[in-house]
């Protein structure tokens, strides 16, 4: 059988080889100086090129910046999306949990520009949300499988009638939804807080705590 997909030109696969180049001297200056520092004329420089240059891969910092954060998300949504296919069915809290520390803990610049303090002056387009709720999709389902959990509280009833960001899950019930945002919140504040050296001095075994916080969700 024939192939139906288009093979890239030798100028396709030049622009998006230096695209990639692009990125990864993007990761090197966030990784020095942060998200808010980043330069694309600092880039060209490092790689030989003109600024004018550099603005036919990329129009401006947002754009790069919006790529940057547009793999990072892509990059935990397949995480996520792994350990799904691996249980053949809804994934277990736990072993989305373990996904989500090693993705976090393996680049740690690539967590806070997504989770972390928002670059001054930019706006993540709202297209970046698809790849956020493919996350919430496998997250929901993990927590409607869980079980019924507590009663409906006043949280609870709060959820039922404010659960856009669940879209995917219409019938996702409360205390689902309850679960998956403290899944979210407590997990992402053990890492924030660890990755950002706040657990240094203190004794405790971050990981510890993160597995605690962990069974606590998931008992």
């Amino acid at each position: 059988m024939a192939a139906t997909g288009r093979t890239e030109t030798p100028r396709e696969r030049y622009r998006q080889q230096v695209r990639e180049e692009v990125k990864d001297k993007a990761w090197q200056q966030i990784a020095g100086s942060g998200a808010s520092a980043l330069s694309l004329n600092a880039i060209a420089k490092q790689m030989g090129m003109s600024g004018p240059a550099l603005y036919r891969y990329f129009a401006n910092r947002d754009e790069l910046i919006t790529e940057l954060i547009r793999d990072a998300y892509r990059s935990l949504a397949d995480a996520f999306i792994a350990v799904r296919d691996a249980a053949a069915g809804p994934p277990g809290l736990d072993a989305l949990a373990r996904a989500l520390r090693r993705w976090a803990l393996e680049d740690p610049h690539r967590y806070f520009l997504v989770y972390g303090t928002p670059v001054p002056g930019y706006h993540a387009p709202q297209d970046t949300t698809a790849i956020t709720a493919e996350m919430m999709s496998v997250l929901l389902d993990a927590c409607a499988a869980a079980g019924p959990g507590e009663g409906a509280g006043d949280f609870e009833q709060h959820l039922a009638g404010h659960r856009a960001w669940a879209a995917g899950h219409p019938e996702a019930p409360p205390s689902a939804l309850r679960l998956a945002l403290a899944f979210w919140s407590r997990l992402h504040g053990a890492l924030s807080l660890e990755l950002a050296g706040h657990f240094t001095g203190m004794g405790l075994d971050p990981a510890r705590l993160y597995a605690a916080e962990v069974d606590g969700l998931t008992r």
